[in-house]
C-alpha cells in the first residue's frame, strides 16, 4: 500500500486564514484488521462528510457462525471521549444505537450483552451518563441489576408498597384516602370511621412508591394506592388537633384523614399513624399507613 505524506493546502473549516494542517501519514500495517493507519499532531486525523448520506460508514463482517468473529463496526478510543456525536437536528440523536442480530427476539442471559442497542460499561466512573430537562426517556420494561440510589437534594424518596387498584376517577390527586366501593373498585372516602377503607393514593409529595405488586392489565382507571409504608397524606385537623404518632381514620371531609378519637368506632376503621403534627385546618403531611 502506497504511504501518503505530502502536506494539506489548507486547514478547512473554521481554520485560520493561511493555516497548514499538520502533516497526514497513511501507514501500511501487518495487522489484517488495521489495514490503513491515520495519524495527525492537531486537528481530525481523518474527516469526511456527506451531503446526503453518512459521513463515516464503519462495519464489521462477522463469521458465519453466530457469535462468532464478531467486531466493532466502529471503535473510539482516547484519553479523552472514545466517541463524540453531535447532532443539530431537534429531532434526531447525537448517537444512534441499533441491534439487528440474528437473535433478535431471543431472551438473552443478564450481563451477556446479547441484543443490546448500546452498552455502556465503566471500570470505576459511570458506564452511562446522561444530563438534560429529561435525562432519560425509555419506553418499554426497565431492568435493574442493583441498587437504585437517589442522591440530589429534594430528591424523590421510594417509600410505600404499593398495588394498582381500579378507580372511580383517575384525576384523583395523590394523598387522597380511599375506600372500597360496591363494586370493587376505589373512590374517595367521604364519612367517619368507614371500615371499608383501603389506603392511600401514591405519590403525593416527594414520595413515591418503592415496591410495586404485581400489576394487573385492566380497562377501567386505575392509580397506585399505597398499602403499608411512608406517604404523604391529606388530614383534616378541623375535628380534631393532630399530633405525632395518632391514629388517623376516614373523616367527613372527602378524601380527607383525621384523628381516630373514639376507640369503639376506629377498630377496622385506622388507617395509620401521624408522622407529623397539624394544629389545625386541613393539610399534607406524611403518614404511616398501617391499616387496622
Amino acid at each position: 500500500m502506497a504511504k501518503w505524506d505530502k502536506p494539506g493546502t489548507g486547514g478547512g473549516l473554521g481554520s485560520p486564514p493561511g493555516y497548514q494542517p499538520p502533516m497526514l501519514e497513511w501507514q501500511p500495517q501487518d495487522l489484517p484488521d488495521s489495514p490503513i493507519y491515520a495519524t495527525a499532531s492537531a486537528l481530525p486525523a481523518v474527516r469526511a462528510e456527506s451531503n446526503r448520506y453518512y459521513g463515516v460508514w464503519g462495519r464489521s463482517l462477522p463469521g458465519k457462525t453466530p457469535g462468532g468473529g464478531l467486531s466493532d463496526g466502529v471503535r473510539g478510543e482516547s484519553g479523552g471521549t472514545g466517541v463524540h456525536g453531535i447532532s443539530n437536528s431537534l429531532t434526531e440523536a447525537g448517537v444512534w444505537g441499533e441491534n439487528r442480530g440474528f437473535s433478535a427476539g431471543a431472551k438473552m442471559a443478564p450481563g451477556s450483552g446479547g441484543g443490546v442497542g448500546v452498552k455502556a460499561t465503566s471500570a470505576q466512573g459511570y458506564g452511562l451518563w446522561a444530563s438534560g430537562k429529561t435525562a432519560g426517556h425509555f419506553e418499554g420494561d426497565v431492568e435493574l441489576n442493583g441498587n437504585l440510589n437517589i442522591i440530589s437534594p429534594g430528591d424523590v424518596i421510594l417509600n410505600d408498597c404499593a398495588e394498582r387498584f381500579d378507580v372511580d376517577d383517575s384525576r384523583t390527586e395523590p394523598g387522597t384516602v380511599m375506600v372500597i366501593d360496591q363494586d370493587g373498585s376505589l373512590r374517595p372516602s367521604d364519612h367517619a370511621y368507614d371500615k371499608k377503607v383501603a389506603g392511600v393514593v401514591s405519590g403525593a409529595g416527594n414520595f413515591r412508591p418503592g415496591i410495586i405488586l404485581g400489576e394487573q392489565q385492566s380497562e377501567s382507571p386505575a392509580m397506585l394506592i399505597a398499602l403499608l409504608g411512608k406517604v404523604f397524606c391529606k388530614v383534616d385537623a378541623q375535628y380534631s388537633r393532630i399530633e405525632v404518632g395518632d391514629l388517623l381514620t376516614t373523616s367527613p371531609t372527602s378524601g380527607h384523614a383525621m384523628k381516630a378519637e373514639d376507640p369503639s368506632k376506629a377498630f377496622g376503621a385506622v388507617l395509620g399513624k401521624a408522622l407529623r403534627p397539624l394544629d389545625g385546618g386541613r393539610g399534607l403531611i406524611p403518614i404511616l399507613v398501617a391499616l387496622q
